[in-house]
């Protein structure tokens, strides 16, 4: 299959998205390959360890294949074990730990990767947009008490951590990091806690700030990381706290670079993708959007229960 073969279609990105456009093409009898840089469902695999889906378990089904969760809301693992059984019972052409380096256009489209080359009529980008943090640009973001990712809360017990940020990630990370010992410290950009948090999740965190077992910064800003301290801007007043962590949760953003090398226009300050809401095909003929990355900076527009139709749409559109 390697160097030499056209097929109809490349998927790029083997997340939820990425399996179910293979699901179609192989429905639709199509030649095609998924390519992903890391394992299946890199970005579900790098999620946090205790993490719970917002959505219910039919609502992240593919190909009406029956997800079946002990809870509601299924945990990371339930669909990491749910993703991989229907990669494994379909037989899906997957190539895993395989980065794309570059994708040119001549008369079709050629794929470059860390390993070989390949061929294709058509090209979809599924990527989503975790392996990118927006970073806070500010002195000491490179020590090793940061991490822009957060994963298991052990780590942190008994240590002054602070989380920066107030989405559902930072308020998760603060009160698992709480619950295991640690002595947390949020700081908070705007005048409270985000309006998306989960309303299960909300009252939690902010009662425990009420309290005090969660220290809170409103209306501040990480100036300064340093070995044994953090220095903010709060509300005017530089205040420097003891730290020997940091869980900077400031969100991420699609591989932008990726997408203008291939030709596809980014519009406006959320750099919002060109493509047709009805086939996903993009400004470059043959190159087509799949879930997430559809959102540009918008990063909470597309989830996998709302992204699912665009296998269907843009298959229906290669081979009607």
């Amino acid at each position: 299959m390697k160097n030499g073969k056209l097929f109809d279609v490349i998927i790029i990105g083997a997340g939820p998205i990425g399996i179910n456009c293979a699901l179609e093409a192989k429905k639709k009898k199509l030649s095609y390959l998924v390519i992903e840089k890391g394992p299946l469902v890199n970005s579900l695999y790098n999620y946090p360890a205790n993490m719970q889906f917002f959505s219910t378990s039919e609502k992240l089904e593919l190909d009406n294949i029956p997800f079946i969760s002990k809870d509601p809301k299924p945990s990371k693992q339930e669909a990491l074990e749910y993703y991989r059984r229907i990669a494994v019972s379909n037989g899906l052409n997957i190539n895993l730990f395989e980065k794309v380096l570059s994708v040119d256009q001549i008369k079709n489209f050629k794929v470059t990767t860390d390993t070989c080359s390949y061929h294709a009529k058509n090209i979809i980008v599924s990527t989503g947009f975790y392996d990118l943090p927006n970073k806070m640009n500010v002195k000491g973001e490179e020590l090793p008490k940061l991490t822009h990712y957060y994963n298991d809360p052990h780590l942190y017990a008994f240590q002054n951590v602070a989380v920066i940020g107030a989405s559902n990630s930072a308020v998760d990370a603060a009160l698992e990091i709480y619950r295991k010992g640690g002595h947390v410290t949020m700081i908070i950009r705007g005048d409270s806690i985000g309006d998306r948090v989960k309303y299960w999740v909300k009252p939690d965190i902010e009662n425990r700030i009420k309290e005090g077992s969660i220290k809170a910064y409103y209306n501040s800003e990480v100036k300064e990381i340093l070995e044994d301290n953090i220095v903010i801007n709060h509300g005017g007043k530089i205040i420097k706290i003891a730290n020997n962590f940091v869980v900077a949760l400031t969100g991420y953003r699609p591989d932008f670079s990726f997408l203008k090398s291939m030709g596809v226009e980014l519009v406006g300050e959320k750099q919002i993708p060109t493509y047709n809401d009805t086939t996903m095909e993009t400004n470059v003929k043959g190159l087509y959007l799949a879930g997430v990355i559809c959102g540009g900076l918008e990063t909470h527009k597309w989830f996998i229960e709302n992204s699912r139709v665009h296998a269907s749409q843009i298959m229906n559109t290669i081979a009607p």
